[in-house]
C-alpha cells in the first residue's frame, strides 16, 4: 500500500520493472499498475536529477529545471491509455484544489505562480541539506502546485535535497501514513514545522 492509497505489491512493481507492461491489455483499465508504470518512470528522472546534483549542480537550480519533467512521467502512463491529455500536464493547476482530511487550503492558482519561484530561491540561498530537504517538502507540498501527485512530488524533491547533503534515499512507508500526515497538518495549519523536521530527521 502506498501513502496515497493505491495497492502496490512487490509483484506490481515487478511487473512495472521487467517491462511487462502491457497498456494496450489488461493494464489499461488498472489504476493501480498505472501509477507504478507512472512512479517508475519518475523515479529514473529523479535518479538523473540526483547525478546531477552529485557531479557538483546546485541542488535548488536542478529541481527547479527538472520538476516538471518528474511530473510528466509520473503522468505519462494516463496519458497512453487516454485518460488524461499530454495539454493537462503542461505548468501548474489552473483551479483551485482540496487535500482530503486536511484544513489546508493550498494557494490559488494565481498565488501559486507567485509562490513558485520564491521556492526554488529559497532552496537555492539555504546552505543547509537537511534543512533545504525539509522545507522543500514542506512548502512544495503546502503550494500543492498541480492537481494531484503532489505528495510524489515533494517526497522526490526531499530525497534530492537529501542527496545534495550525501544522504540516503529516504522512503516513507504505509505504516508511518499517520505520523507523517500529523506532522504535516501541524506546519500547515497551526505554523508549527517542528513536528515534521523531526520526523525527516527520524527517517534519515
Amino acid at each position: 500500500m502506498s501513502i496515497e492509497g493505491y495497492k502496490i505489491s512487490a509483484e506490481l512493481i515487478e511487473k512495472v520493472r521487467s517491462g511487462n507492461w502491457k497498456p494496450d491489455a489488461e493494464d489499461k483499465e488498472n489504476k493501480n499498475a498505472l501509477v507504478a508504470r507512472g512512479y517508475y518512470l519518475a523515479f529514473q528522472t529523479v535518479k538523473e536529477s540526483v547525478k546531477e546534483v552529485l557531479e557538483g549542480a546546485d541542488a535548488g537550480m536542478v529541481v527547479k529545471k527538472n520538476h516538471q519533467q518528474w511530473y510528466l512521467q509520473m503522468w505519462s502512463p494516463f496519458v497512453g491509455v487516454g485518460l488524461l491529455k499530454a495539454s493537462d500536464l503542461i505548468g501548474y493547476r489552473n483551479n483551485q484544489v482540496y487535500i482530503r482530511g486536511s484544513l489546508h487550503t493550498p494557494l490559488s492558482p494565481d498565488n501559486v505562480r507567485a509562490a513558485m519561484p520564491v521556492l526554488f530561491d529559497l532552496l537555492k540561498n539555504e546552505p543547509n541539506a537537511v534543512v533545504r530537504a525539509v522545507l522543500g517538502h514542506f512548502f512544495f507540498g503546502y503550494i500543492h502546485p498541480y492537481m494531484d501527485g503532489n505528495g510524489r512530488m515533494c517526497r522526490f524533491l526531499m530525497n534530492v535535497m537529501l542527496a545534495s547533503g550525501g544522504y540516503d534515499w529516504v522512503v516513507i512507508t504505509a505504516d508511518k501514513r499517520t505520523d507523517y500526515m500529523a506532522a504535516l497538518e501541524s506546519a500547515s495549519v497551526k505554523g508549527d514545522i517542528l513536528p515534521f523536521a523531526k520526523f525527516v530527521i527520524s527517517m534519515i
